[in-house]
Order: C-alpha cells, then sequence, then structure tokens
C-alpha cells in the first residue's frame, strides 16, 4: 500500500509541474494580432497561450480528483469497504474522462500544430491511465510535460 501512495505522489508531482500561470499579457502576444505563431525558441504565443493555460488548468484539477480518489479507493480496499472502494474508482476514472475531455477541447482551438499534437499525444496518455497506479509510466508523463513545459512556458 506505500508503494501505491508513493507512486500516485510520483504522478502528481510529474503531472501537474510547478503549477499553473495565467499571468501573461492579454493573449495578442507579439503579433499584436490575437493569433497564435511558434517563437524562434518553438515556445506559443497569442491565442495558444490560453490553450496552454487552460490545459494546464484541466490536468492539476484532474489529478488532483484522481488522486483523492485513488486514496480514497486505497483506504477503503484496505478496510474491506468494497462498496466505497467501486465508487471511488469510478470516480477516479470521470476525472481522466473529463481531463481527456478538455485535452480535445483545448486541442480543437490550438492553433500550433506542435501544441496539437501534444495535446492528442497527452490525451493518448491519459486515456492509457487507470486506476492501476502500477500500470502508470512515469517516464512518458513526464517526457510529455517536459514538451509541454517547452512549448508553454510557465
Amino acid at each position: 500500500m506505500r508503494r501505491l501512495l508513493a507512486r500516485t505522489l510520483l504522478v502528481v508531482v510529474l503531472l501537474t509541474g510547478a503549477g499553473c500561470s495565467d499571468d501573461r499579457s492579454g493573449g495578442t502576444g507579439p503579433t499584436g494580432s490575437g493569433g497564435s505563431t511558434a517563437t524562434p525558441a518553438g515556445q506559443v504565443v497569442g491565442g495558444d497561450v490560453q490553450v496552454c493555460a487552460g490545459a494546464r488548468r484541466a490536468g492539476a484539477t484532474a489529478v488532483r480528483e484522481y488522486v483523492e480518489e485513488l486514496g480514497r479507493m486505497v483506504a477503503a480496499v484496505g478496510a474491506g469497504d468494497t462498496v466505497t472502494a467501486d465508487a471511488a474508482r469510478t470516480r477516479a476514472q470521470a476525472a481522466l474522462a473529463g481531463w481527456r475531455a478538455a485535452l480535445r477541447e483545448q486541442r480543437a482551438q490550438a492553433t500550433d500544430a506542435q501544441l496539437r499534437t501534444l495535446l492528442s499525444d497527452l490525451g493518448t496518455e491519459v486515456a492509457a491511465l487507470g486506476v492501476d497506479v502500477e500500470s502508470i509510466d512515469e517516464t512518458e508523463l513526464d517526457r510529455l510535460q517536459q514538451r509541454l513545459d517547452q512549448l508553454c512556458p510557465r
């Protein structure tokens, strides 16, 4: 059980990073048009700044809910309470489904091709997550988080 909680905490750290910041200028970027372009360093600007912020917010919320429910599930399993464990499992799965939906929504709004691809990749990884913490690929999630950090600086 300790290993399960330790892995869960690791996933939280990997997925949420250092947090989300929405204090960027009103979304117009250097182009002044409100559109989105990639900077020479590969970072998105313009309208995609809001897409990045939305993807980060959705991830932070979903991860928080997911981890809370996994904790409830583990505690209920330890107490032999299958009804509560099953309910927590369902809520954890719902948190992941909501995250996937938010990633699809943000992807549809993104204008930068790299960002659209990344959001699609993140959605695929989230779809592969489940309530079996042992099956989570922390390396892949970390790699995707690093790509998001490159395209969407904080």
